[in-house]
Formats: C-alpha cells, structure tokens, sequence
C-alpha cells in the first residue's frame, strides 16, 4: 500500500504558516488545477457539461457490457477504462447517471484492477427518465497505471439494472496540488483580512505606533466527546480545558443509561457533567435522544404496544427537557437511521419526524440534526449520500426547521477525494455540517492512525460547507473507542501531536507585532475569532478588543489613543 505522506518530509511542516500567506506563489509554482466543488442533488431533464471539461475522460468513450437480468431482459452496465495512471495521485470523479429499466436504483462506480482488487468510488441513486449526479473519488494506490471503472447496481431482488452515463469525468491531482486547495479553501474560508487604524483623542492618524494583536479565542468550533471518567480526574481535566470549548457525552445522555428501567431515573452523572461544561463555559452537543440500534435498545421496549411506546418516548423527551432545556445548542434527534429503523416499524414511516416536531417544540433554538456514519467514510448500500439527502428532504417536507447535517466520521483509511466529493454534495442543502464522533480504527498503528487523522481534519477544515468537528476520544478506564489522543498519563500520543500542531499552532493566528504606517494603520488577515489589540503611543498601552467573522471586505479597526 502507498501510505499518503503529503510530502514525506517533516521540513515540509515547518514551512506551513508561510505558505497560508502565499498561496498564490504557491499555486503558480505547483501549478495544476482548481478543484471544482460544483454539484447537483435534484435529477434533471439535461445533464450539465462535465466537470473539469471531462479531465482525462475527454474523448474517451464507455464500453456497455450486457447482462441477462432475473426476467430475461437484457440490461447494459457500462465501463470505462483508464490508463496513465499516477501512484499517489488523487483523482475526482463525476458523471451523470440514469437508469432505464426501474424507476429508481442506487447506482455504485467500483474501481477494478483485476480480480483482488476493487473499491467503490462513489453513488448515486438514478432514477428512470432524468440525470443524476454522481461525484466520487480515490487516491491510485496501485503501481499499475491502468485500471477501469464499472457502473453497477442489483436490486434486492438481484435483477440488474440498465445503466446509462453522460458528462463523466475524472480530475487528477497530486498530493502537492491537492494541498495546495486545501490551503487556498481555508485562507478564504476560514481567515479575513484585517486593518486596524490607531487615531488620537483629535481624529489625527498615528504612525510609528506599536501594535501587538493576539488571538484569544477561534471561531471555529472543535471538540472532543468527553465521559464520566474526567470528573474526578484533574489531570484529564487540564489537558481538555487547554484545547477545547466544545464536548458531547459519550454514552452517559443515551436513553439505556438514564433509564435503564422503565420509570426509573438516573441523571445523577449527566448533571455532574453539565456542571463541569457550566463552570468552564464549554457548549455541549445533545447526544443522543433516541438510538434505534437493536443493540442500545432497553429490552423493557421491544413488546410495547405503539400507543405504549409513544408513551415511553414522550416520557423521555419531557425527562430531559424538564432539566437540560436550552443547555445543549445540538440534538441528535434519532441516531442511525438509514442504518435501523426499531421505531419506524414500530410507529410507521414518520416516527423520526415525529421527533424531530417534538423535541423542536419543547427546544425551538436548538440545531435538531440527523447523525448517521459512513456518510464520508466509505460506499454503503443504506447510509450513502444520497439517501442521507432523501432523509433531510422527507423531514423539511414534513416542516422540519432547524435541521443540521451529521456525520459521525468513523473512518479507517480515509479517501480525501470520496470525501471531498460527499461533502459537495451535501453542502448544497446549505445546512450546518458537523463531523460529529471523527475517529481512526485501532487496527492501525499509532503513526498510522495521525496520518489518517490529519487527512481528515484538513480535509474537513478546508471545506466551506462544514460548520464544526468534534472528536470521538474520551478516555475511559479501558482506554478509548478507537482513537486515543493521549496515553493514561495524560501525555499526548502522536494524535495528540496532530492536534496541538493544527488546534494549538497552525489554525491560530500566531501573535503579531509591527508599527503603524504613514497612514496611521497596521493590517494582516487572521482566523476567524475573538483578538486582544494593544498599542503603545507615548509610552502608554491602551487595549482594545474586536470579533472577526466570516466576510470577504477587510474588517475595518479603530484604536483612539
């Protein structure tokens, strides 16, 4: 396997802050592309042109296989091959999909090499007599350079399905061009430019004035999930409270804890615990208020009636808001549903509506999301971005408000480019995106897992469309889930490091220094977030402090000395 180093070399970091402010060198020494975030969701009578003016599919024609379906029909699949293929590059896909033999199908683009060697890139689902959009990508780990993708779809009932693509394309980029966007997507996204202006007590401009900035808070929100086990634990507590202001509970908030007898009440920890986020000012994700996973489900539950299970979920809901109103700024409404669905049966089809109209009367301010994994993670056959869009879809027609994006983020080797992808299309829907419960599997090691966990992170940070990540990393007796940050002492591990060096360095405006100019100001462009301003005139320090939001226009300063 080719492990993706994003230049190999530790001297490359150190240079990082610089090239943040010269991206435009940057770009014009690296050259290549400008990765093109444009997608579609609804299904269209016309395709539109193809992405990147088809990259290296230009001129390049698929191959229809035929396929004798359950009925005898014969149904086409096309193909289309691909050669002069760059190990290490990552390569964004796109086509337009529709199906000819069903009304509707979800369609997978598989990537072949040979018999040992497949992955999805990417799905949509089509339907029958317009064109959807399917946009996926992959990282070429392969030392060969040619390869094919295949459009495929079989129905539960194993019969095939007809397939035709139009306006396909295929984009590749290298690691150094890929970071170069990532790089571009945050000095816009994610900084501002700013001047500040020093005037004295008369209106006069002030020049030769000492200026000293410092950034005390971000913008942008990053957390990590905590569990009881930081209660009693100071040290714990003081690696947290120095890089966080965000959290959500692990498992203490879940319905199998707080009530693992009907009736019988126990929000003994969760109250301990918001009084831990209260005393330090943290804000808190609601997590979680129903979970239909057989697994977390009470047994009490599974023999009710529906007008007795309607109960107990009402129960649960009042429970909570009657202590924890207003105290949580998310919900995760229903966790996993594309993946279970115990209160759909139970309830019928609008039971996770049902909900989201509840809690949003008892809450109306609070973001109701739906969280769901293998959204950005990998192909899947049920949790895939499209019907993740049919869900949201179902509830804003249902008179959903309030609905944000989650993606619990649960990845074990990432693909930037599939991820890239989804988060296109899902950006859109212009809601609040979350990266909700972001982890790397153990079964990497230590240096593997931070590798992956930066991919992630730069990725995320680096798109438009996502408003907040949070960290799946408490640690508990036993250890973590599946990702630690630190080892039992409390002493960062690599992840750790990744952290601190993005969170801590990297993602902060470093303090500036300088002196005002002839026309009395001094500027430079900051991460989004909270500054302390002082200047110094006439041996004298006078204080200021501003807010720097999101906008394209230069943030405008005034100190009066």
């Amino acid at each position: 396997m080719l492990m993706l180093m994003w230049e190999g070399s530790p001297i490359f970091w150190t240079f990082l802050p610089f090239l943040f402010f010269a991206t435009s060198s940057f770009a014009k020494h690296y050259g290549g592309p400008a990765y093109d975030p444009s997608a579609w969701t609804e299904c269209q009578a016309e395709p539109e042109a193809p992405l990147y003016n088809g990259g290296i599919l230009t001129n390049k024609f698929p191959v229809y296989k035929p396929v004798k379906d359950i009925n005898g029909d014969m149904v086409y699949s096309p193909t289309l091959s691909l050669e002069n293929l760059s190990p290490g590059s990552i390569y964004s896909f796109s086509s337009w999909v529709r199906v000819k033999n069903l009304d509707s199908a979800l369609v997978t683009t598989t990537l072949k090499l040979d018999t040992a060697y497949s992955k999805c890139i990417g799905s949509v689902i089509a339907k029958k007599g317009c064109w959807s959009f399917l946009k996926g990508g992959f990282l070429w780990d392969s030392p060969s350079n040619s390869s094919q993708i295949d459009f495929q779809s079989s129905e539960q009932t194993k019969r095939f399905v007809d397939v035709e693509i139009i306006a396909y394309s295929l984009q590749p980029f290298t690691e150094r061009q890929w970071r170069r966007n990532q790089f571009e997507g945050i000095n816009t996204e994610r900084k501002r430019a700013v001047m500040i202006h020093v005037v004295d007590k008369n209106g006069f401009i002030v020049t030769g004035a000492a200026v000293k900035v410092n950034q005390i808070s971000t913008d942008f929100p990053f957390g990590t999930v905590i569990s009881r086990t930081i209660l009693e634990n100071l040290p714990y507590q003081k690696w947290f409270l120095e890089r966080f202001k965000t959290t959500v509970f692990e498992n203490e908030l879940k319905w199998f804890k707080t009530e693992p007898l009907p009736g019988q009440l126990n929000y003994t920890v969760v109250d301990q615990m918001m009084e831990f986020v209260r005393k330090n000012s943290l804000i808190a994700r609601g997590h979680n208020m129903f979970w239909p996973d057989p697994i977390y489900v009470q047994d009490w539950l599974e023999n009710m009636t529906a007008p007795q299970l309607q109960r107990a979920m009402k129960f649960r809901i009042d429970s909570v808001m009657s202590r924890y109103r207003t105290e949580f700024f998310h919900w995760d409404v229903s966790n996993e549903v594309l993946k279970f669905d115990f209160f759909e049966k139970k309830l019928g089809p609008k039971a996770t509506l049902d909900m989201f109209k509840k809690i949003h009367r008892e809450d109306p301010l609070t973001t109701l999301f739906l969280n769901e994994f293998n959204i950005i993670e990998q192909c899947d056959p049920k949790a895939n971005v499209d019907s993740y869009i049919n869900k949201l879809k179902e509830l804003k027609k249902g008179g959903v408000t309030l609905a944000g994006i989650g993606l619990e983020s649960h990845f074990s080797i990432p693909n930037p480019g599939f991820m890239r992808a989804v988060l296109d299309k899902l950006a859109t829907l212009k809601l609040p995106i979350w990266l909700t419960e972001v982890d790397v599997n153990r079964v990497h090691g230590l240096e593997e897992q931070a590798l992956y966990l930066e991919q992630i992170l730069r990725e995320a940070f680096s798109h438009p469309g996502v408003n907040g990540i949070m960290l799946w990393s408490a640690r508990s007796v036993g250890g973590c889930y599946q990702t630690c940050l630190t080892d039992e002492k409390f002493q960062n591990l690599p992840t750790g490091d990744i952290i601190d060096q993005l969170l801590l360095k990297e993602w902060k405006t470093e303090t500036k220094r300088g002196k005002t100019n002839e026309f009395g100001s001094y500027n430079f462009r900051g991460f989004l977030g909270d500054y302390k301003v002082s200047v110094i005139y006439n041996h004298t320090v006078f204080n200021s402090s501003f807010s720097l939001g999101r906008g394209v226009e230069t943030k405008h300063i005034t100190v009066h000395v």
